[in-house]
């Protein structure tokens, strides 16, 4: 008689596809965890960074190596040193990532999951993105679940709270990666000298208070070494600088980046303390430099807008979302307002989909607002209701109606 499967082969099978991570209910994985069914990273796409553990102040920062088996003096964060790097499970990494907003997460999901697959391409190319470690790059209209996605991951993974970062015209990498505010710790150490006189004159604020001042970005916090990978939600890229497609090709490739006012100071504070983006957390950096473990789920949103250069899509999987076919708008409806069933509901979602196509594409939200308003009694279709919906239903571009 065969044996039976050991109980991670019977996990494996039970997650059939290109790693079986994401099935694409936004459901939860329930008795397996991710480090059961993803496979290991590609050799090229494999990091080795680790947390190099607590630090207060220069002395503790030093005893805190020491007693982990660093050298305290010319570390690098991530074992680039290469002395007496932890390697494999040993590594010690950051906490896990904090629980998902629930508030967050239900203006995006809504208050229940979607009861309904994704499409198999789109669950195929997910999967293929997490284990090659490779950003995804999810293009579509305005309004077909693009930034969703990010949370349906995370929350059918059990990655915790997505790390968003809003891309507008002035943002930079620096930005996404950490915050300096240099002119705040100046005015802190001319208050603490104005309130203490026997600081004898100096000018200069020491190295010992910077972390109070420095912040990591969602992208600076996404790479710090954790054992599971963060989710990063980097939205509406479109709208960047015509440069940051290209600064972000080394972090992405390197998998680690580095502060320069840390990395300046690293000779007297070798470890320091500093805010991360996830409320009420921080996060010990050796020598001002940061490396991930595992990289991270990065979702990049655009609306189709600008073209990106060939060597930044070189290195990310492409997605392309469709617009929401009708049970697909009845399920949004289902998982935000729980009205699917109502026969008014149902006649909106008919009838949007009709004006979306005549309209060239409209976004989900739009069948929401006015679903809401018929449902909540809060509007009774009138003689003016087609005049309302008009206004509800507007073009999503600028030209008017052909």
């Amino acid at each position: 008689m065969r044996a039976p499967a050991p109980d991670s082969a019977r996990r494996r099978a039970a997650y059939p596809g290109p790693g079986g991570s994401i099935q694409g209910t936004g459901r939860p994985l329930h008795d397996v965890s991710l480090e059961e069914i993803l496979p290991p990273p590609p050799p090229w796409r494999t990091f080795n960074g680790f947390s190099p553990g607590p630090a207060d102040g220069s002395e503790a920062g030093a005893r805190a190596l020491s007693d982990a088996g660093l050298p305290a003096e010319g570390l690098s964060a991530g074992g680039a040193s290469g002395h007496g790097s932890p390697e494999g499970d040993e590594a010690p990494t950051e906490p896990p990532a904090p629980p998902e907003d629930e508030q967050d997460a239900a203006r995006r999901l809504g208050a229940a999951p979607l009861g309904m697959r994704s499409d198999p391409e789109e669950a195929d190319v997910v999967n293929a993105a997490l284990i090659l470690r490779r950003p995804l790059l999810v293009t579509g209209r305005p309004g077909t679940g693009k930034s969703t996605l990010a949370y349906r991951i995370s929350r059918e993974l059990g990655l915790g709270r997505v790390l968003r970062w809003p891309i507008t015209t002035r943002t930079t990498l620096r930005s996404g990666l950490y915050d300096y505010d240099a002119v705040g710790r100046v005015h802190a150490a001319a208050a603490g000298q104005a309130a203490d006189p026997e600081f004898g004159g100096r000018q200069e604020p020491g190295p010992e208070d910077i972390g109070d001042f420095l912040q990591l970005g969602p992208l600076g916090t996404a790479m710090l070494p954790h054992r599971l990978p963060r989710v990063l939600l980097i939205d509406e890229f479109d709208k960047s600088d015509i440069d940051l497609p290209n600064d972000l090709l080394d972090i992405f490739e390197a998998g680690e980046y580095t502060i320069p006012e840390l990395v300046r100071i690293r000779s007297r504070r070798p470890a320091v303390r500093v805010l991360t983006d996830d409320p009420d957390r921080s996060a010990v950096i050796a020598s001002g430099r940061v490396r991930c473990r595992a990289f991270p789920v990065v979702v990049i949103t655009s609306n189709d807008e600008r073209e990106f250069p060939p060597a930044f899509l070189r290195r990310c999987l492409q997605l392309r979302l469709p617009d929401p076919d009708t049970d697909r708008l009845a399920a949004i409806v289902a998982a935000h307002l729980g009205r699917a069933d109502d026969p008014r509901a149902l006649e909106l979602i008919q009838m949007f989909v009709e004006r979306s196509r005549l309209e060239g594409g409209l976004a989900a939200d739009q069948l929401l607002n006015a679903v809401y308003l018929v449902t909540s009694q809060a509007r009774v279709p009138g003689p003016d209701w087609e005049e309302l919906l008009h206004a509800i239903w507007h073009r999503l571009d600028a030209a008017g109606p052909t």
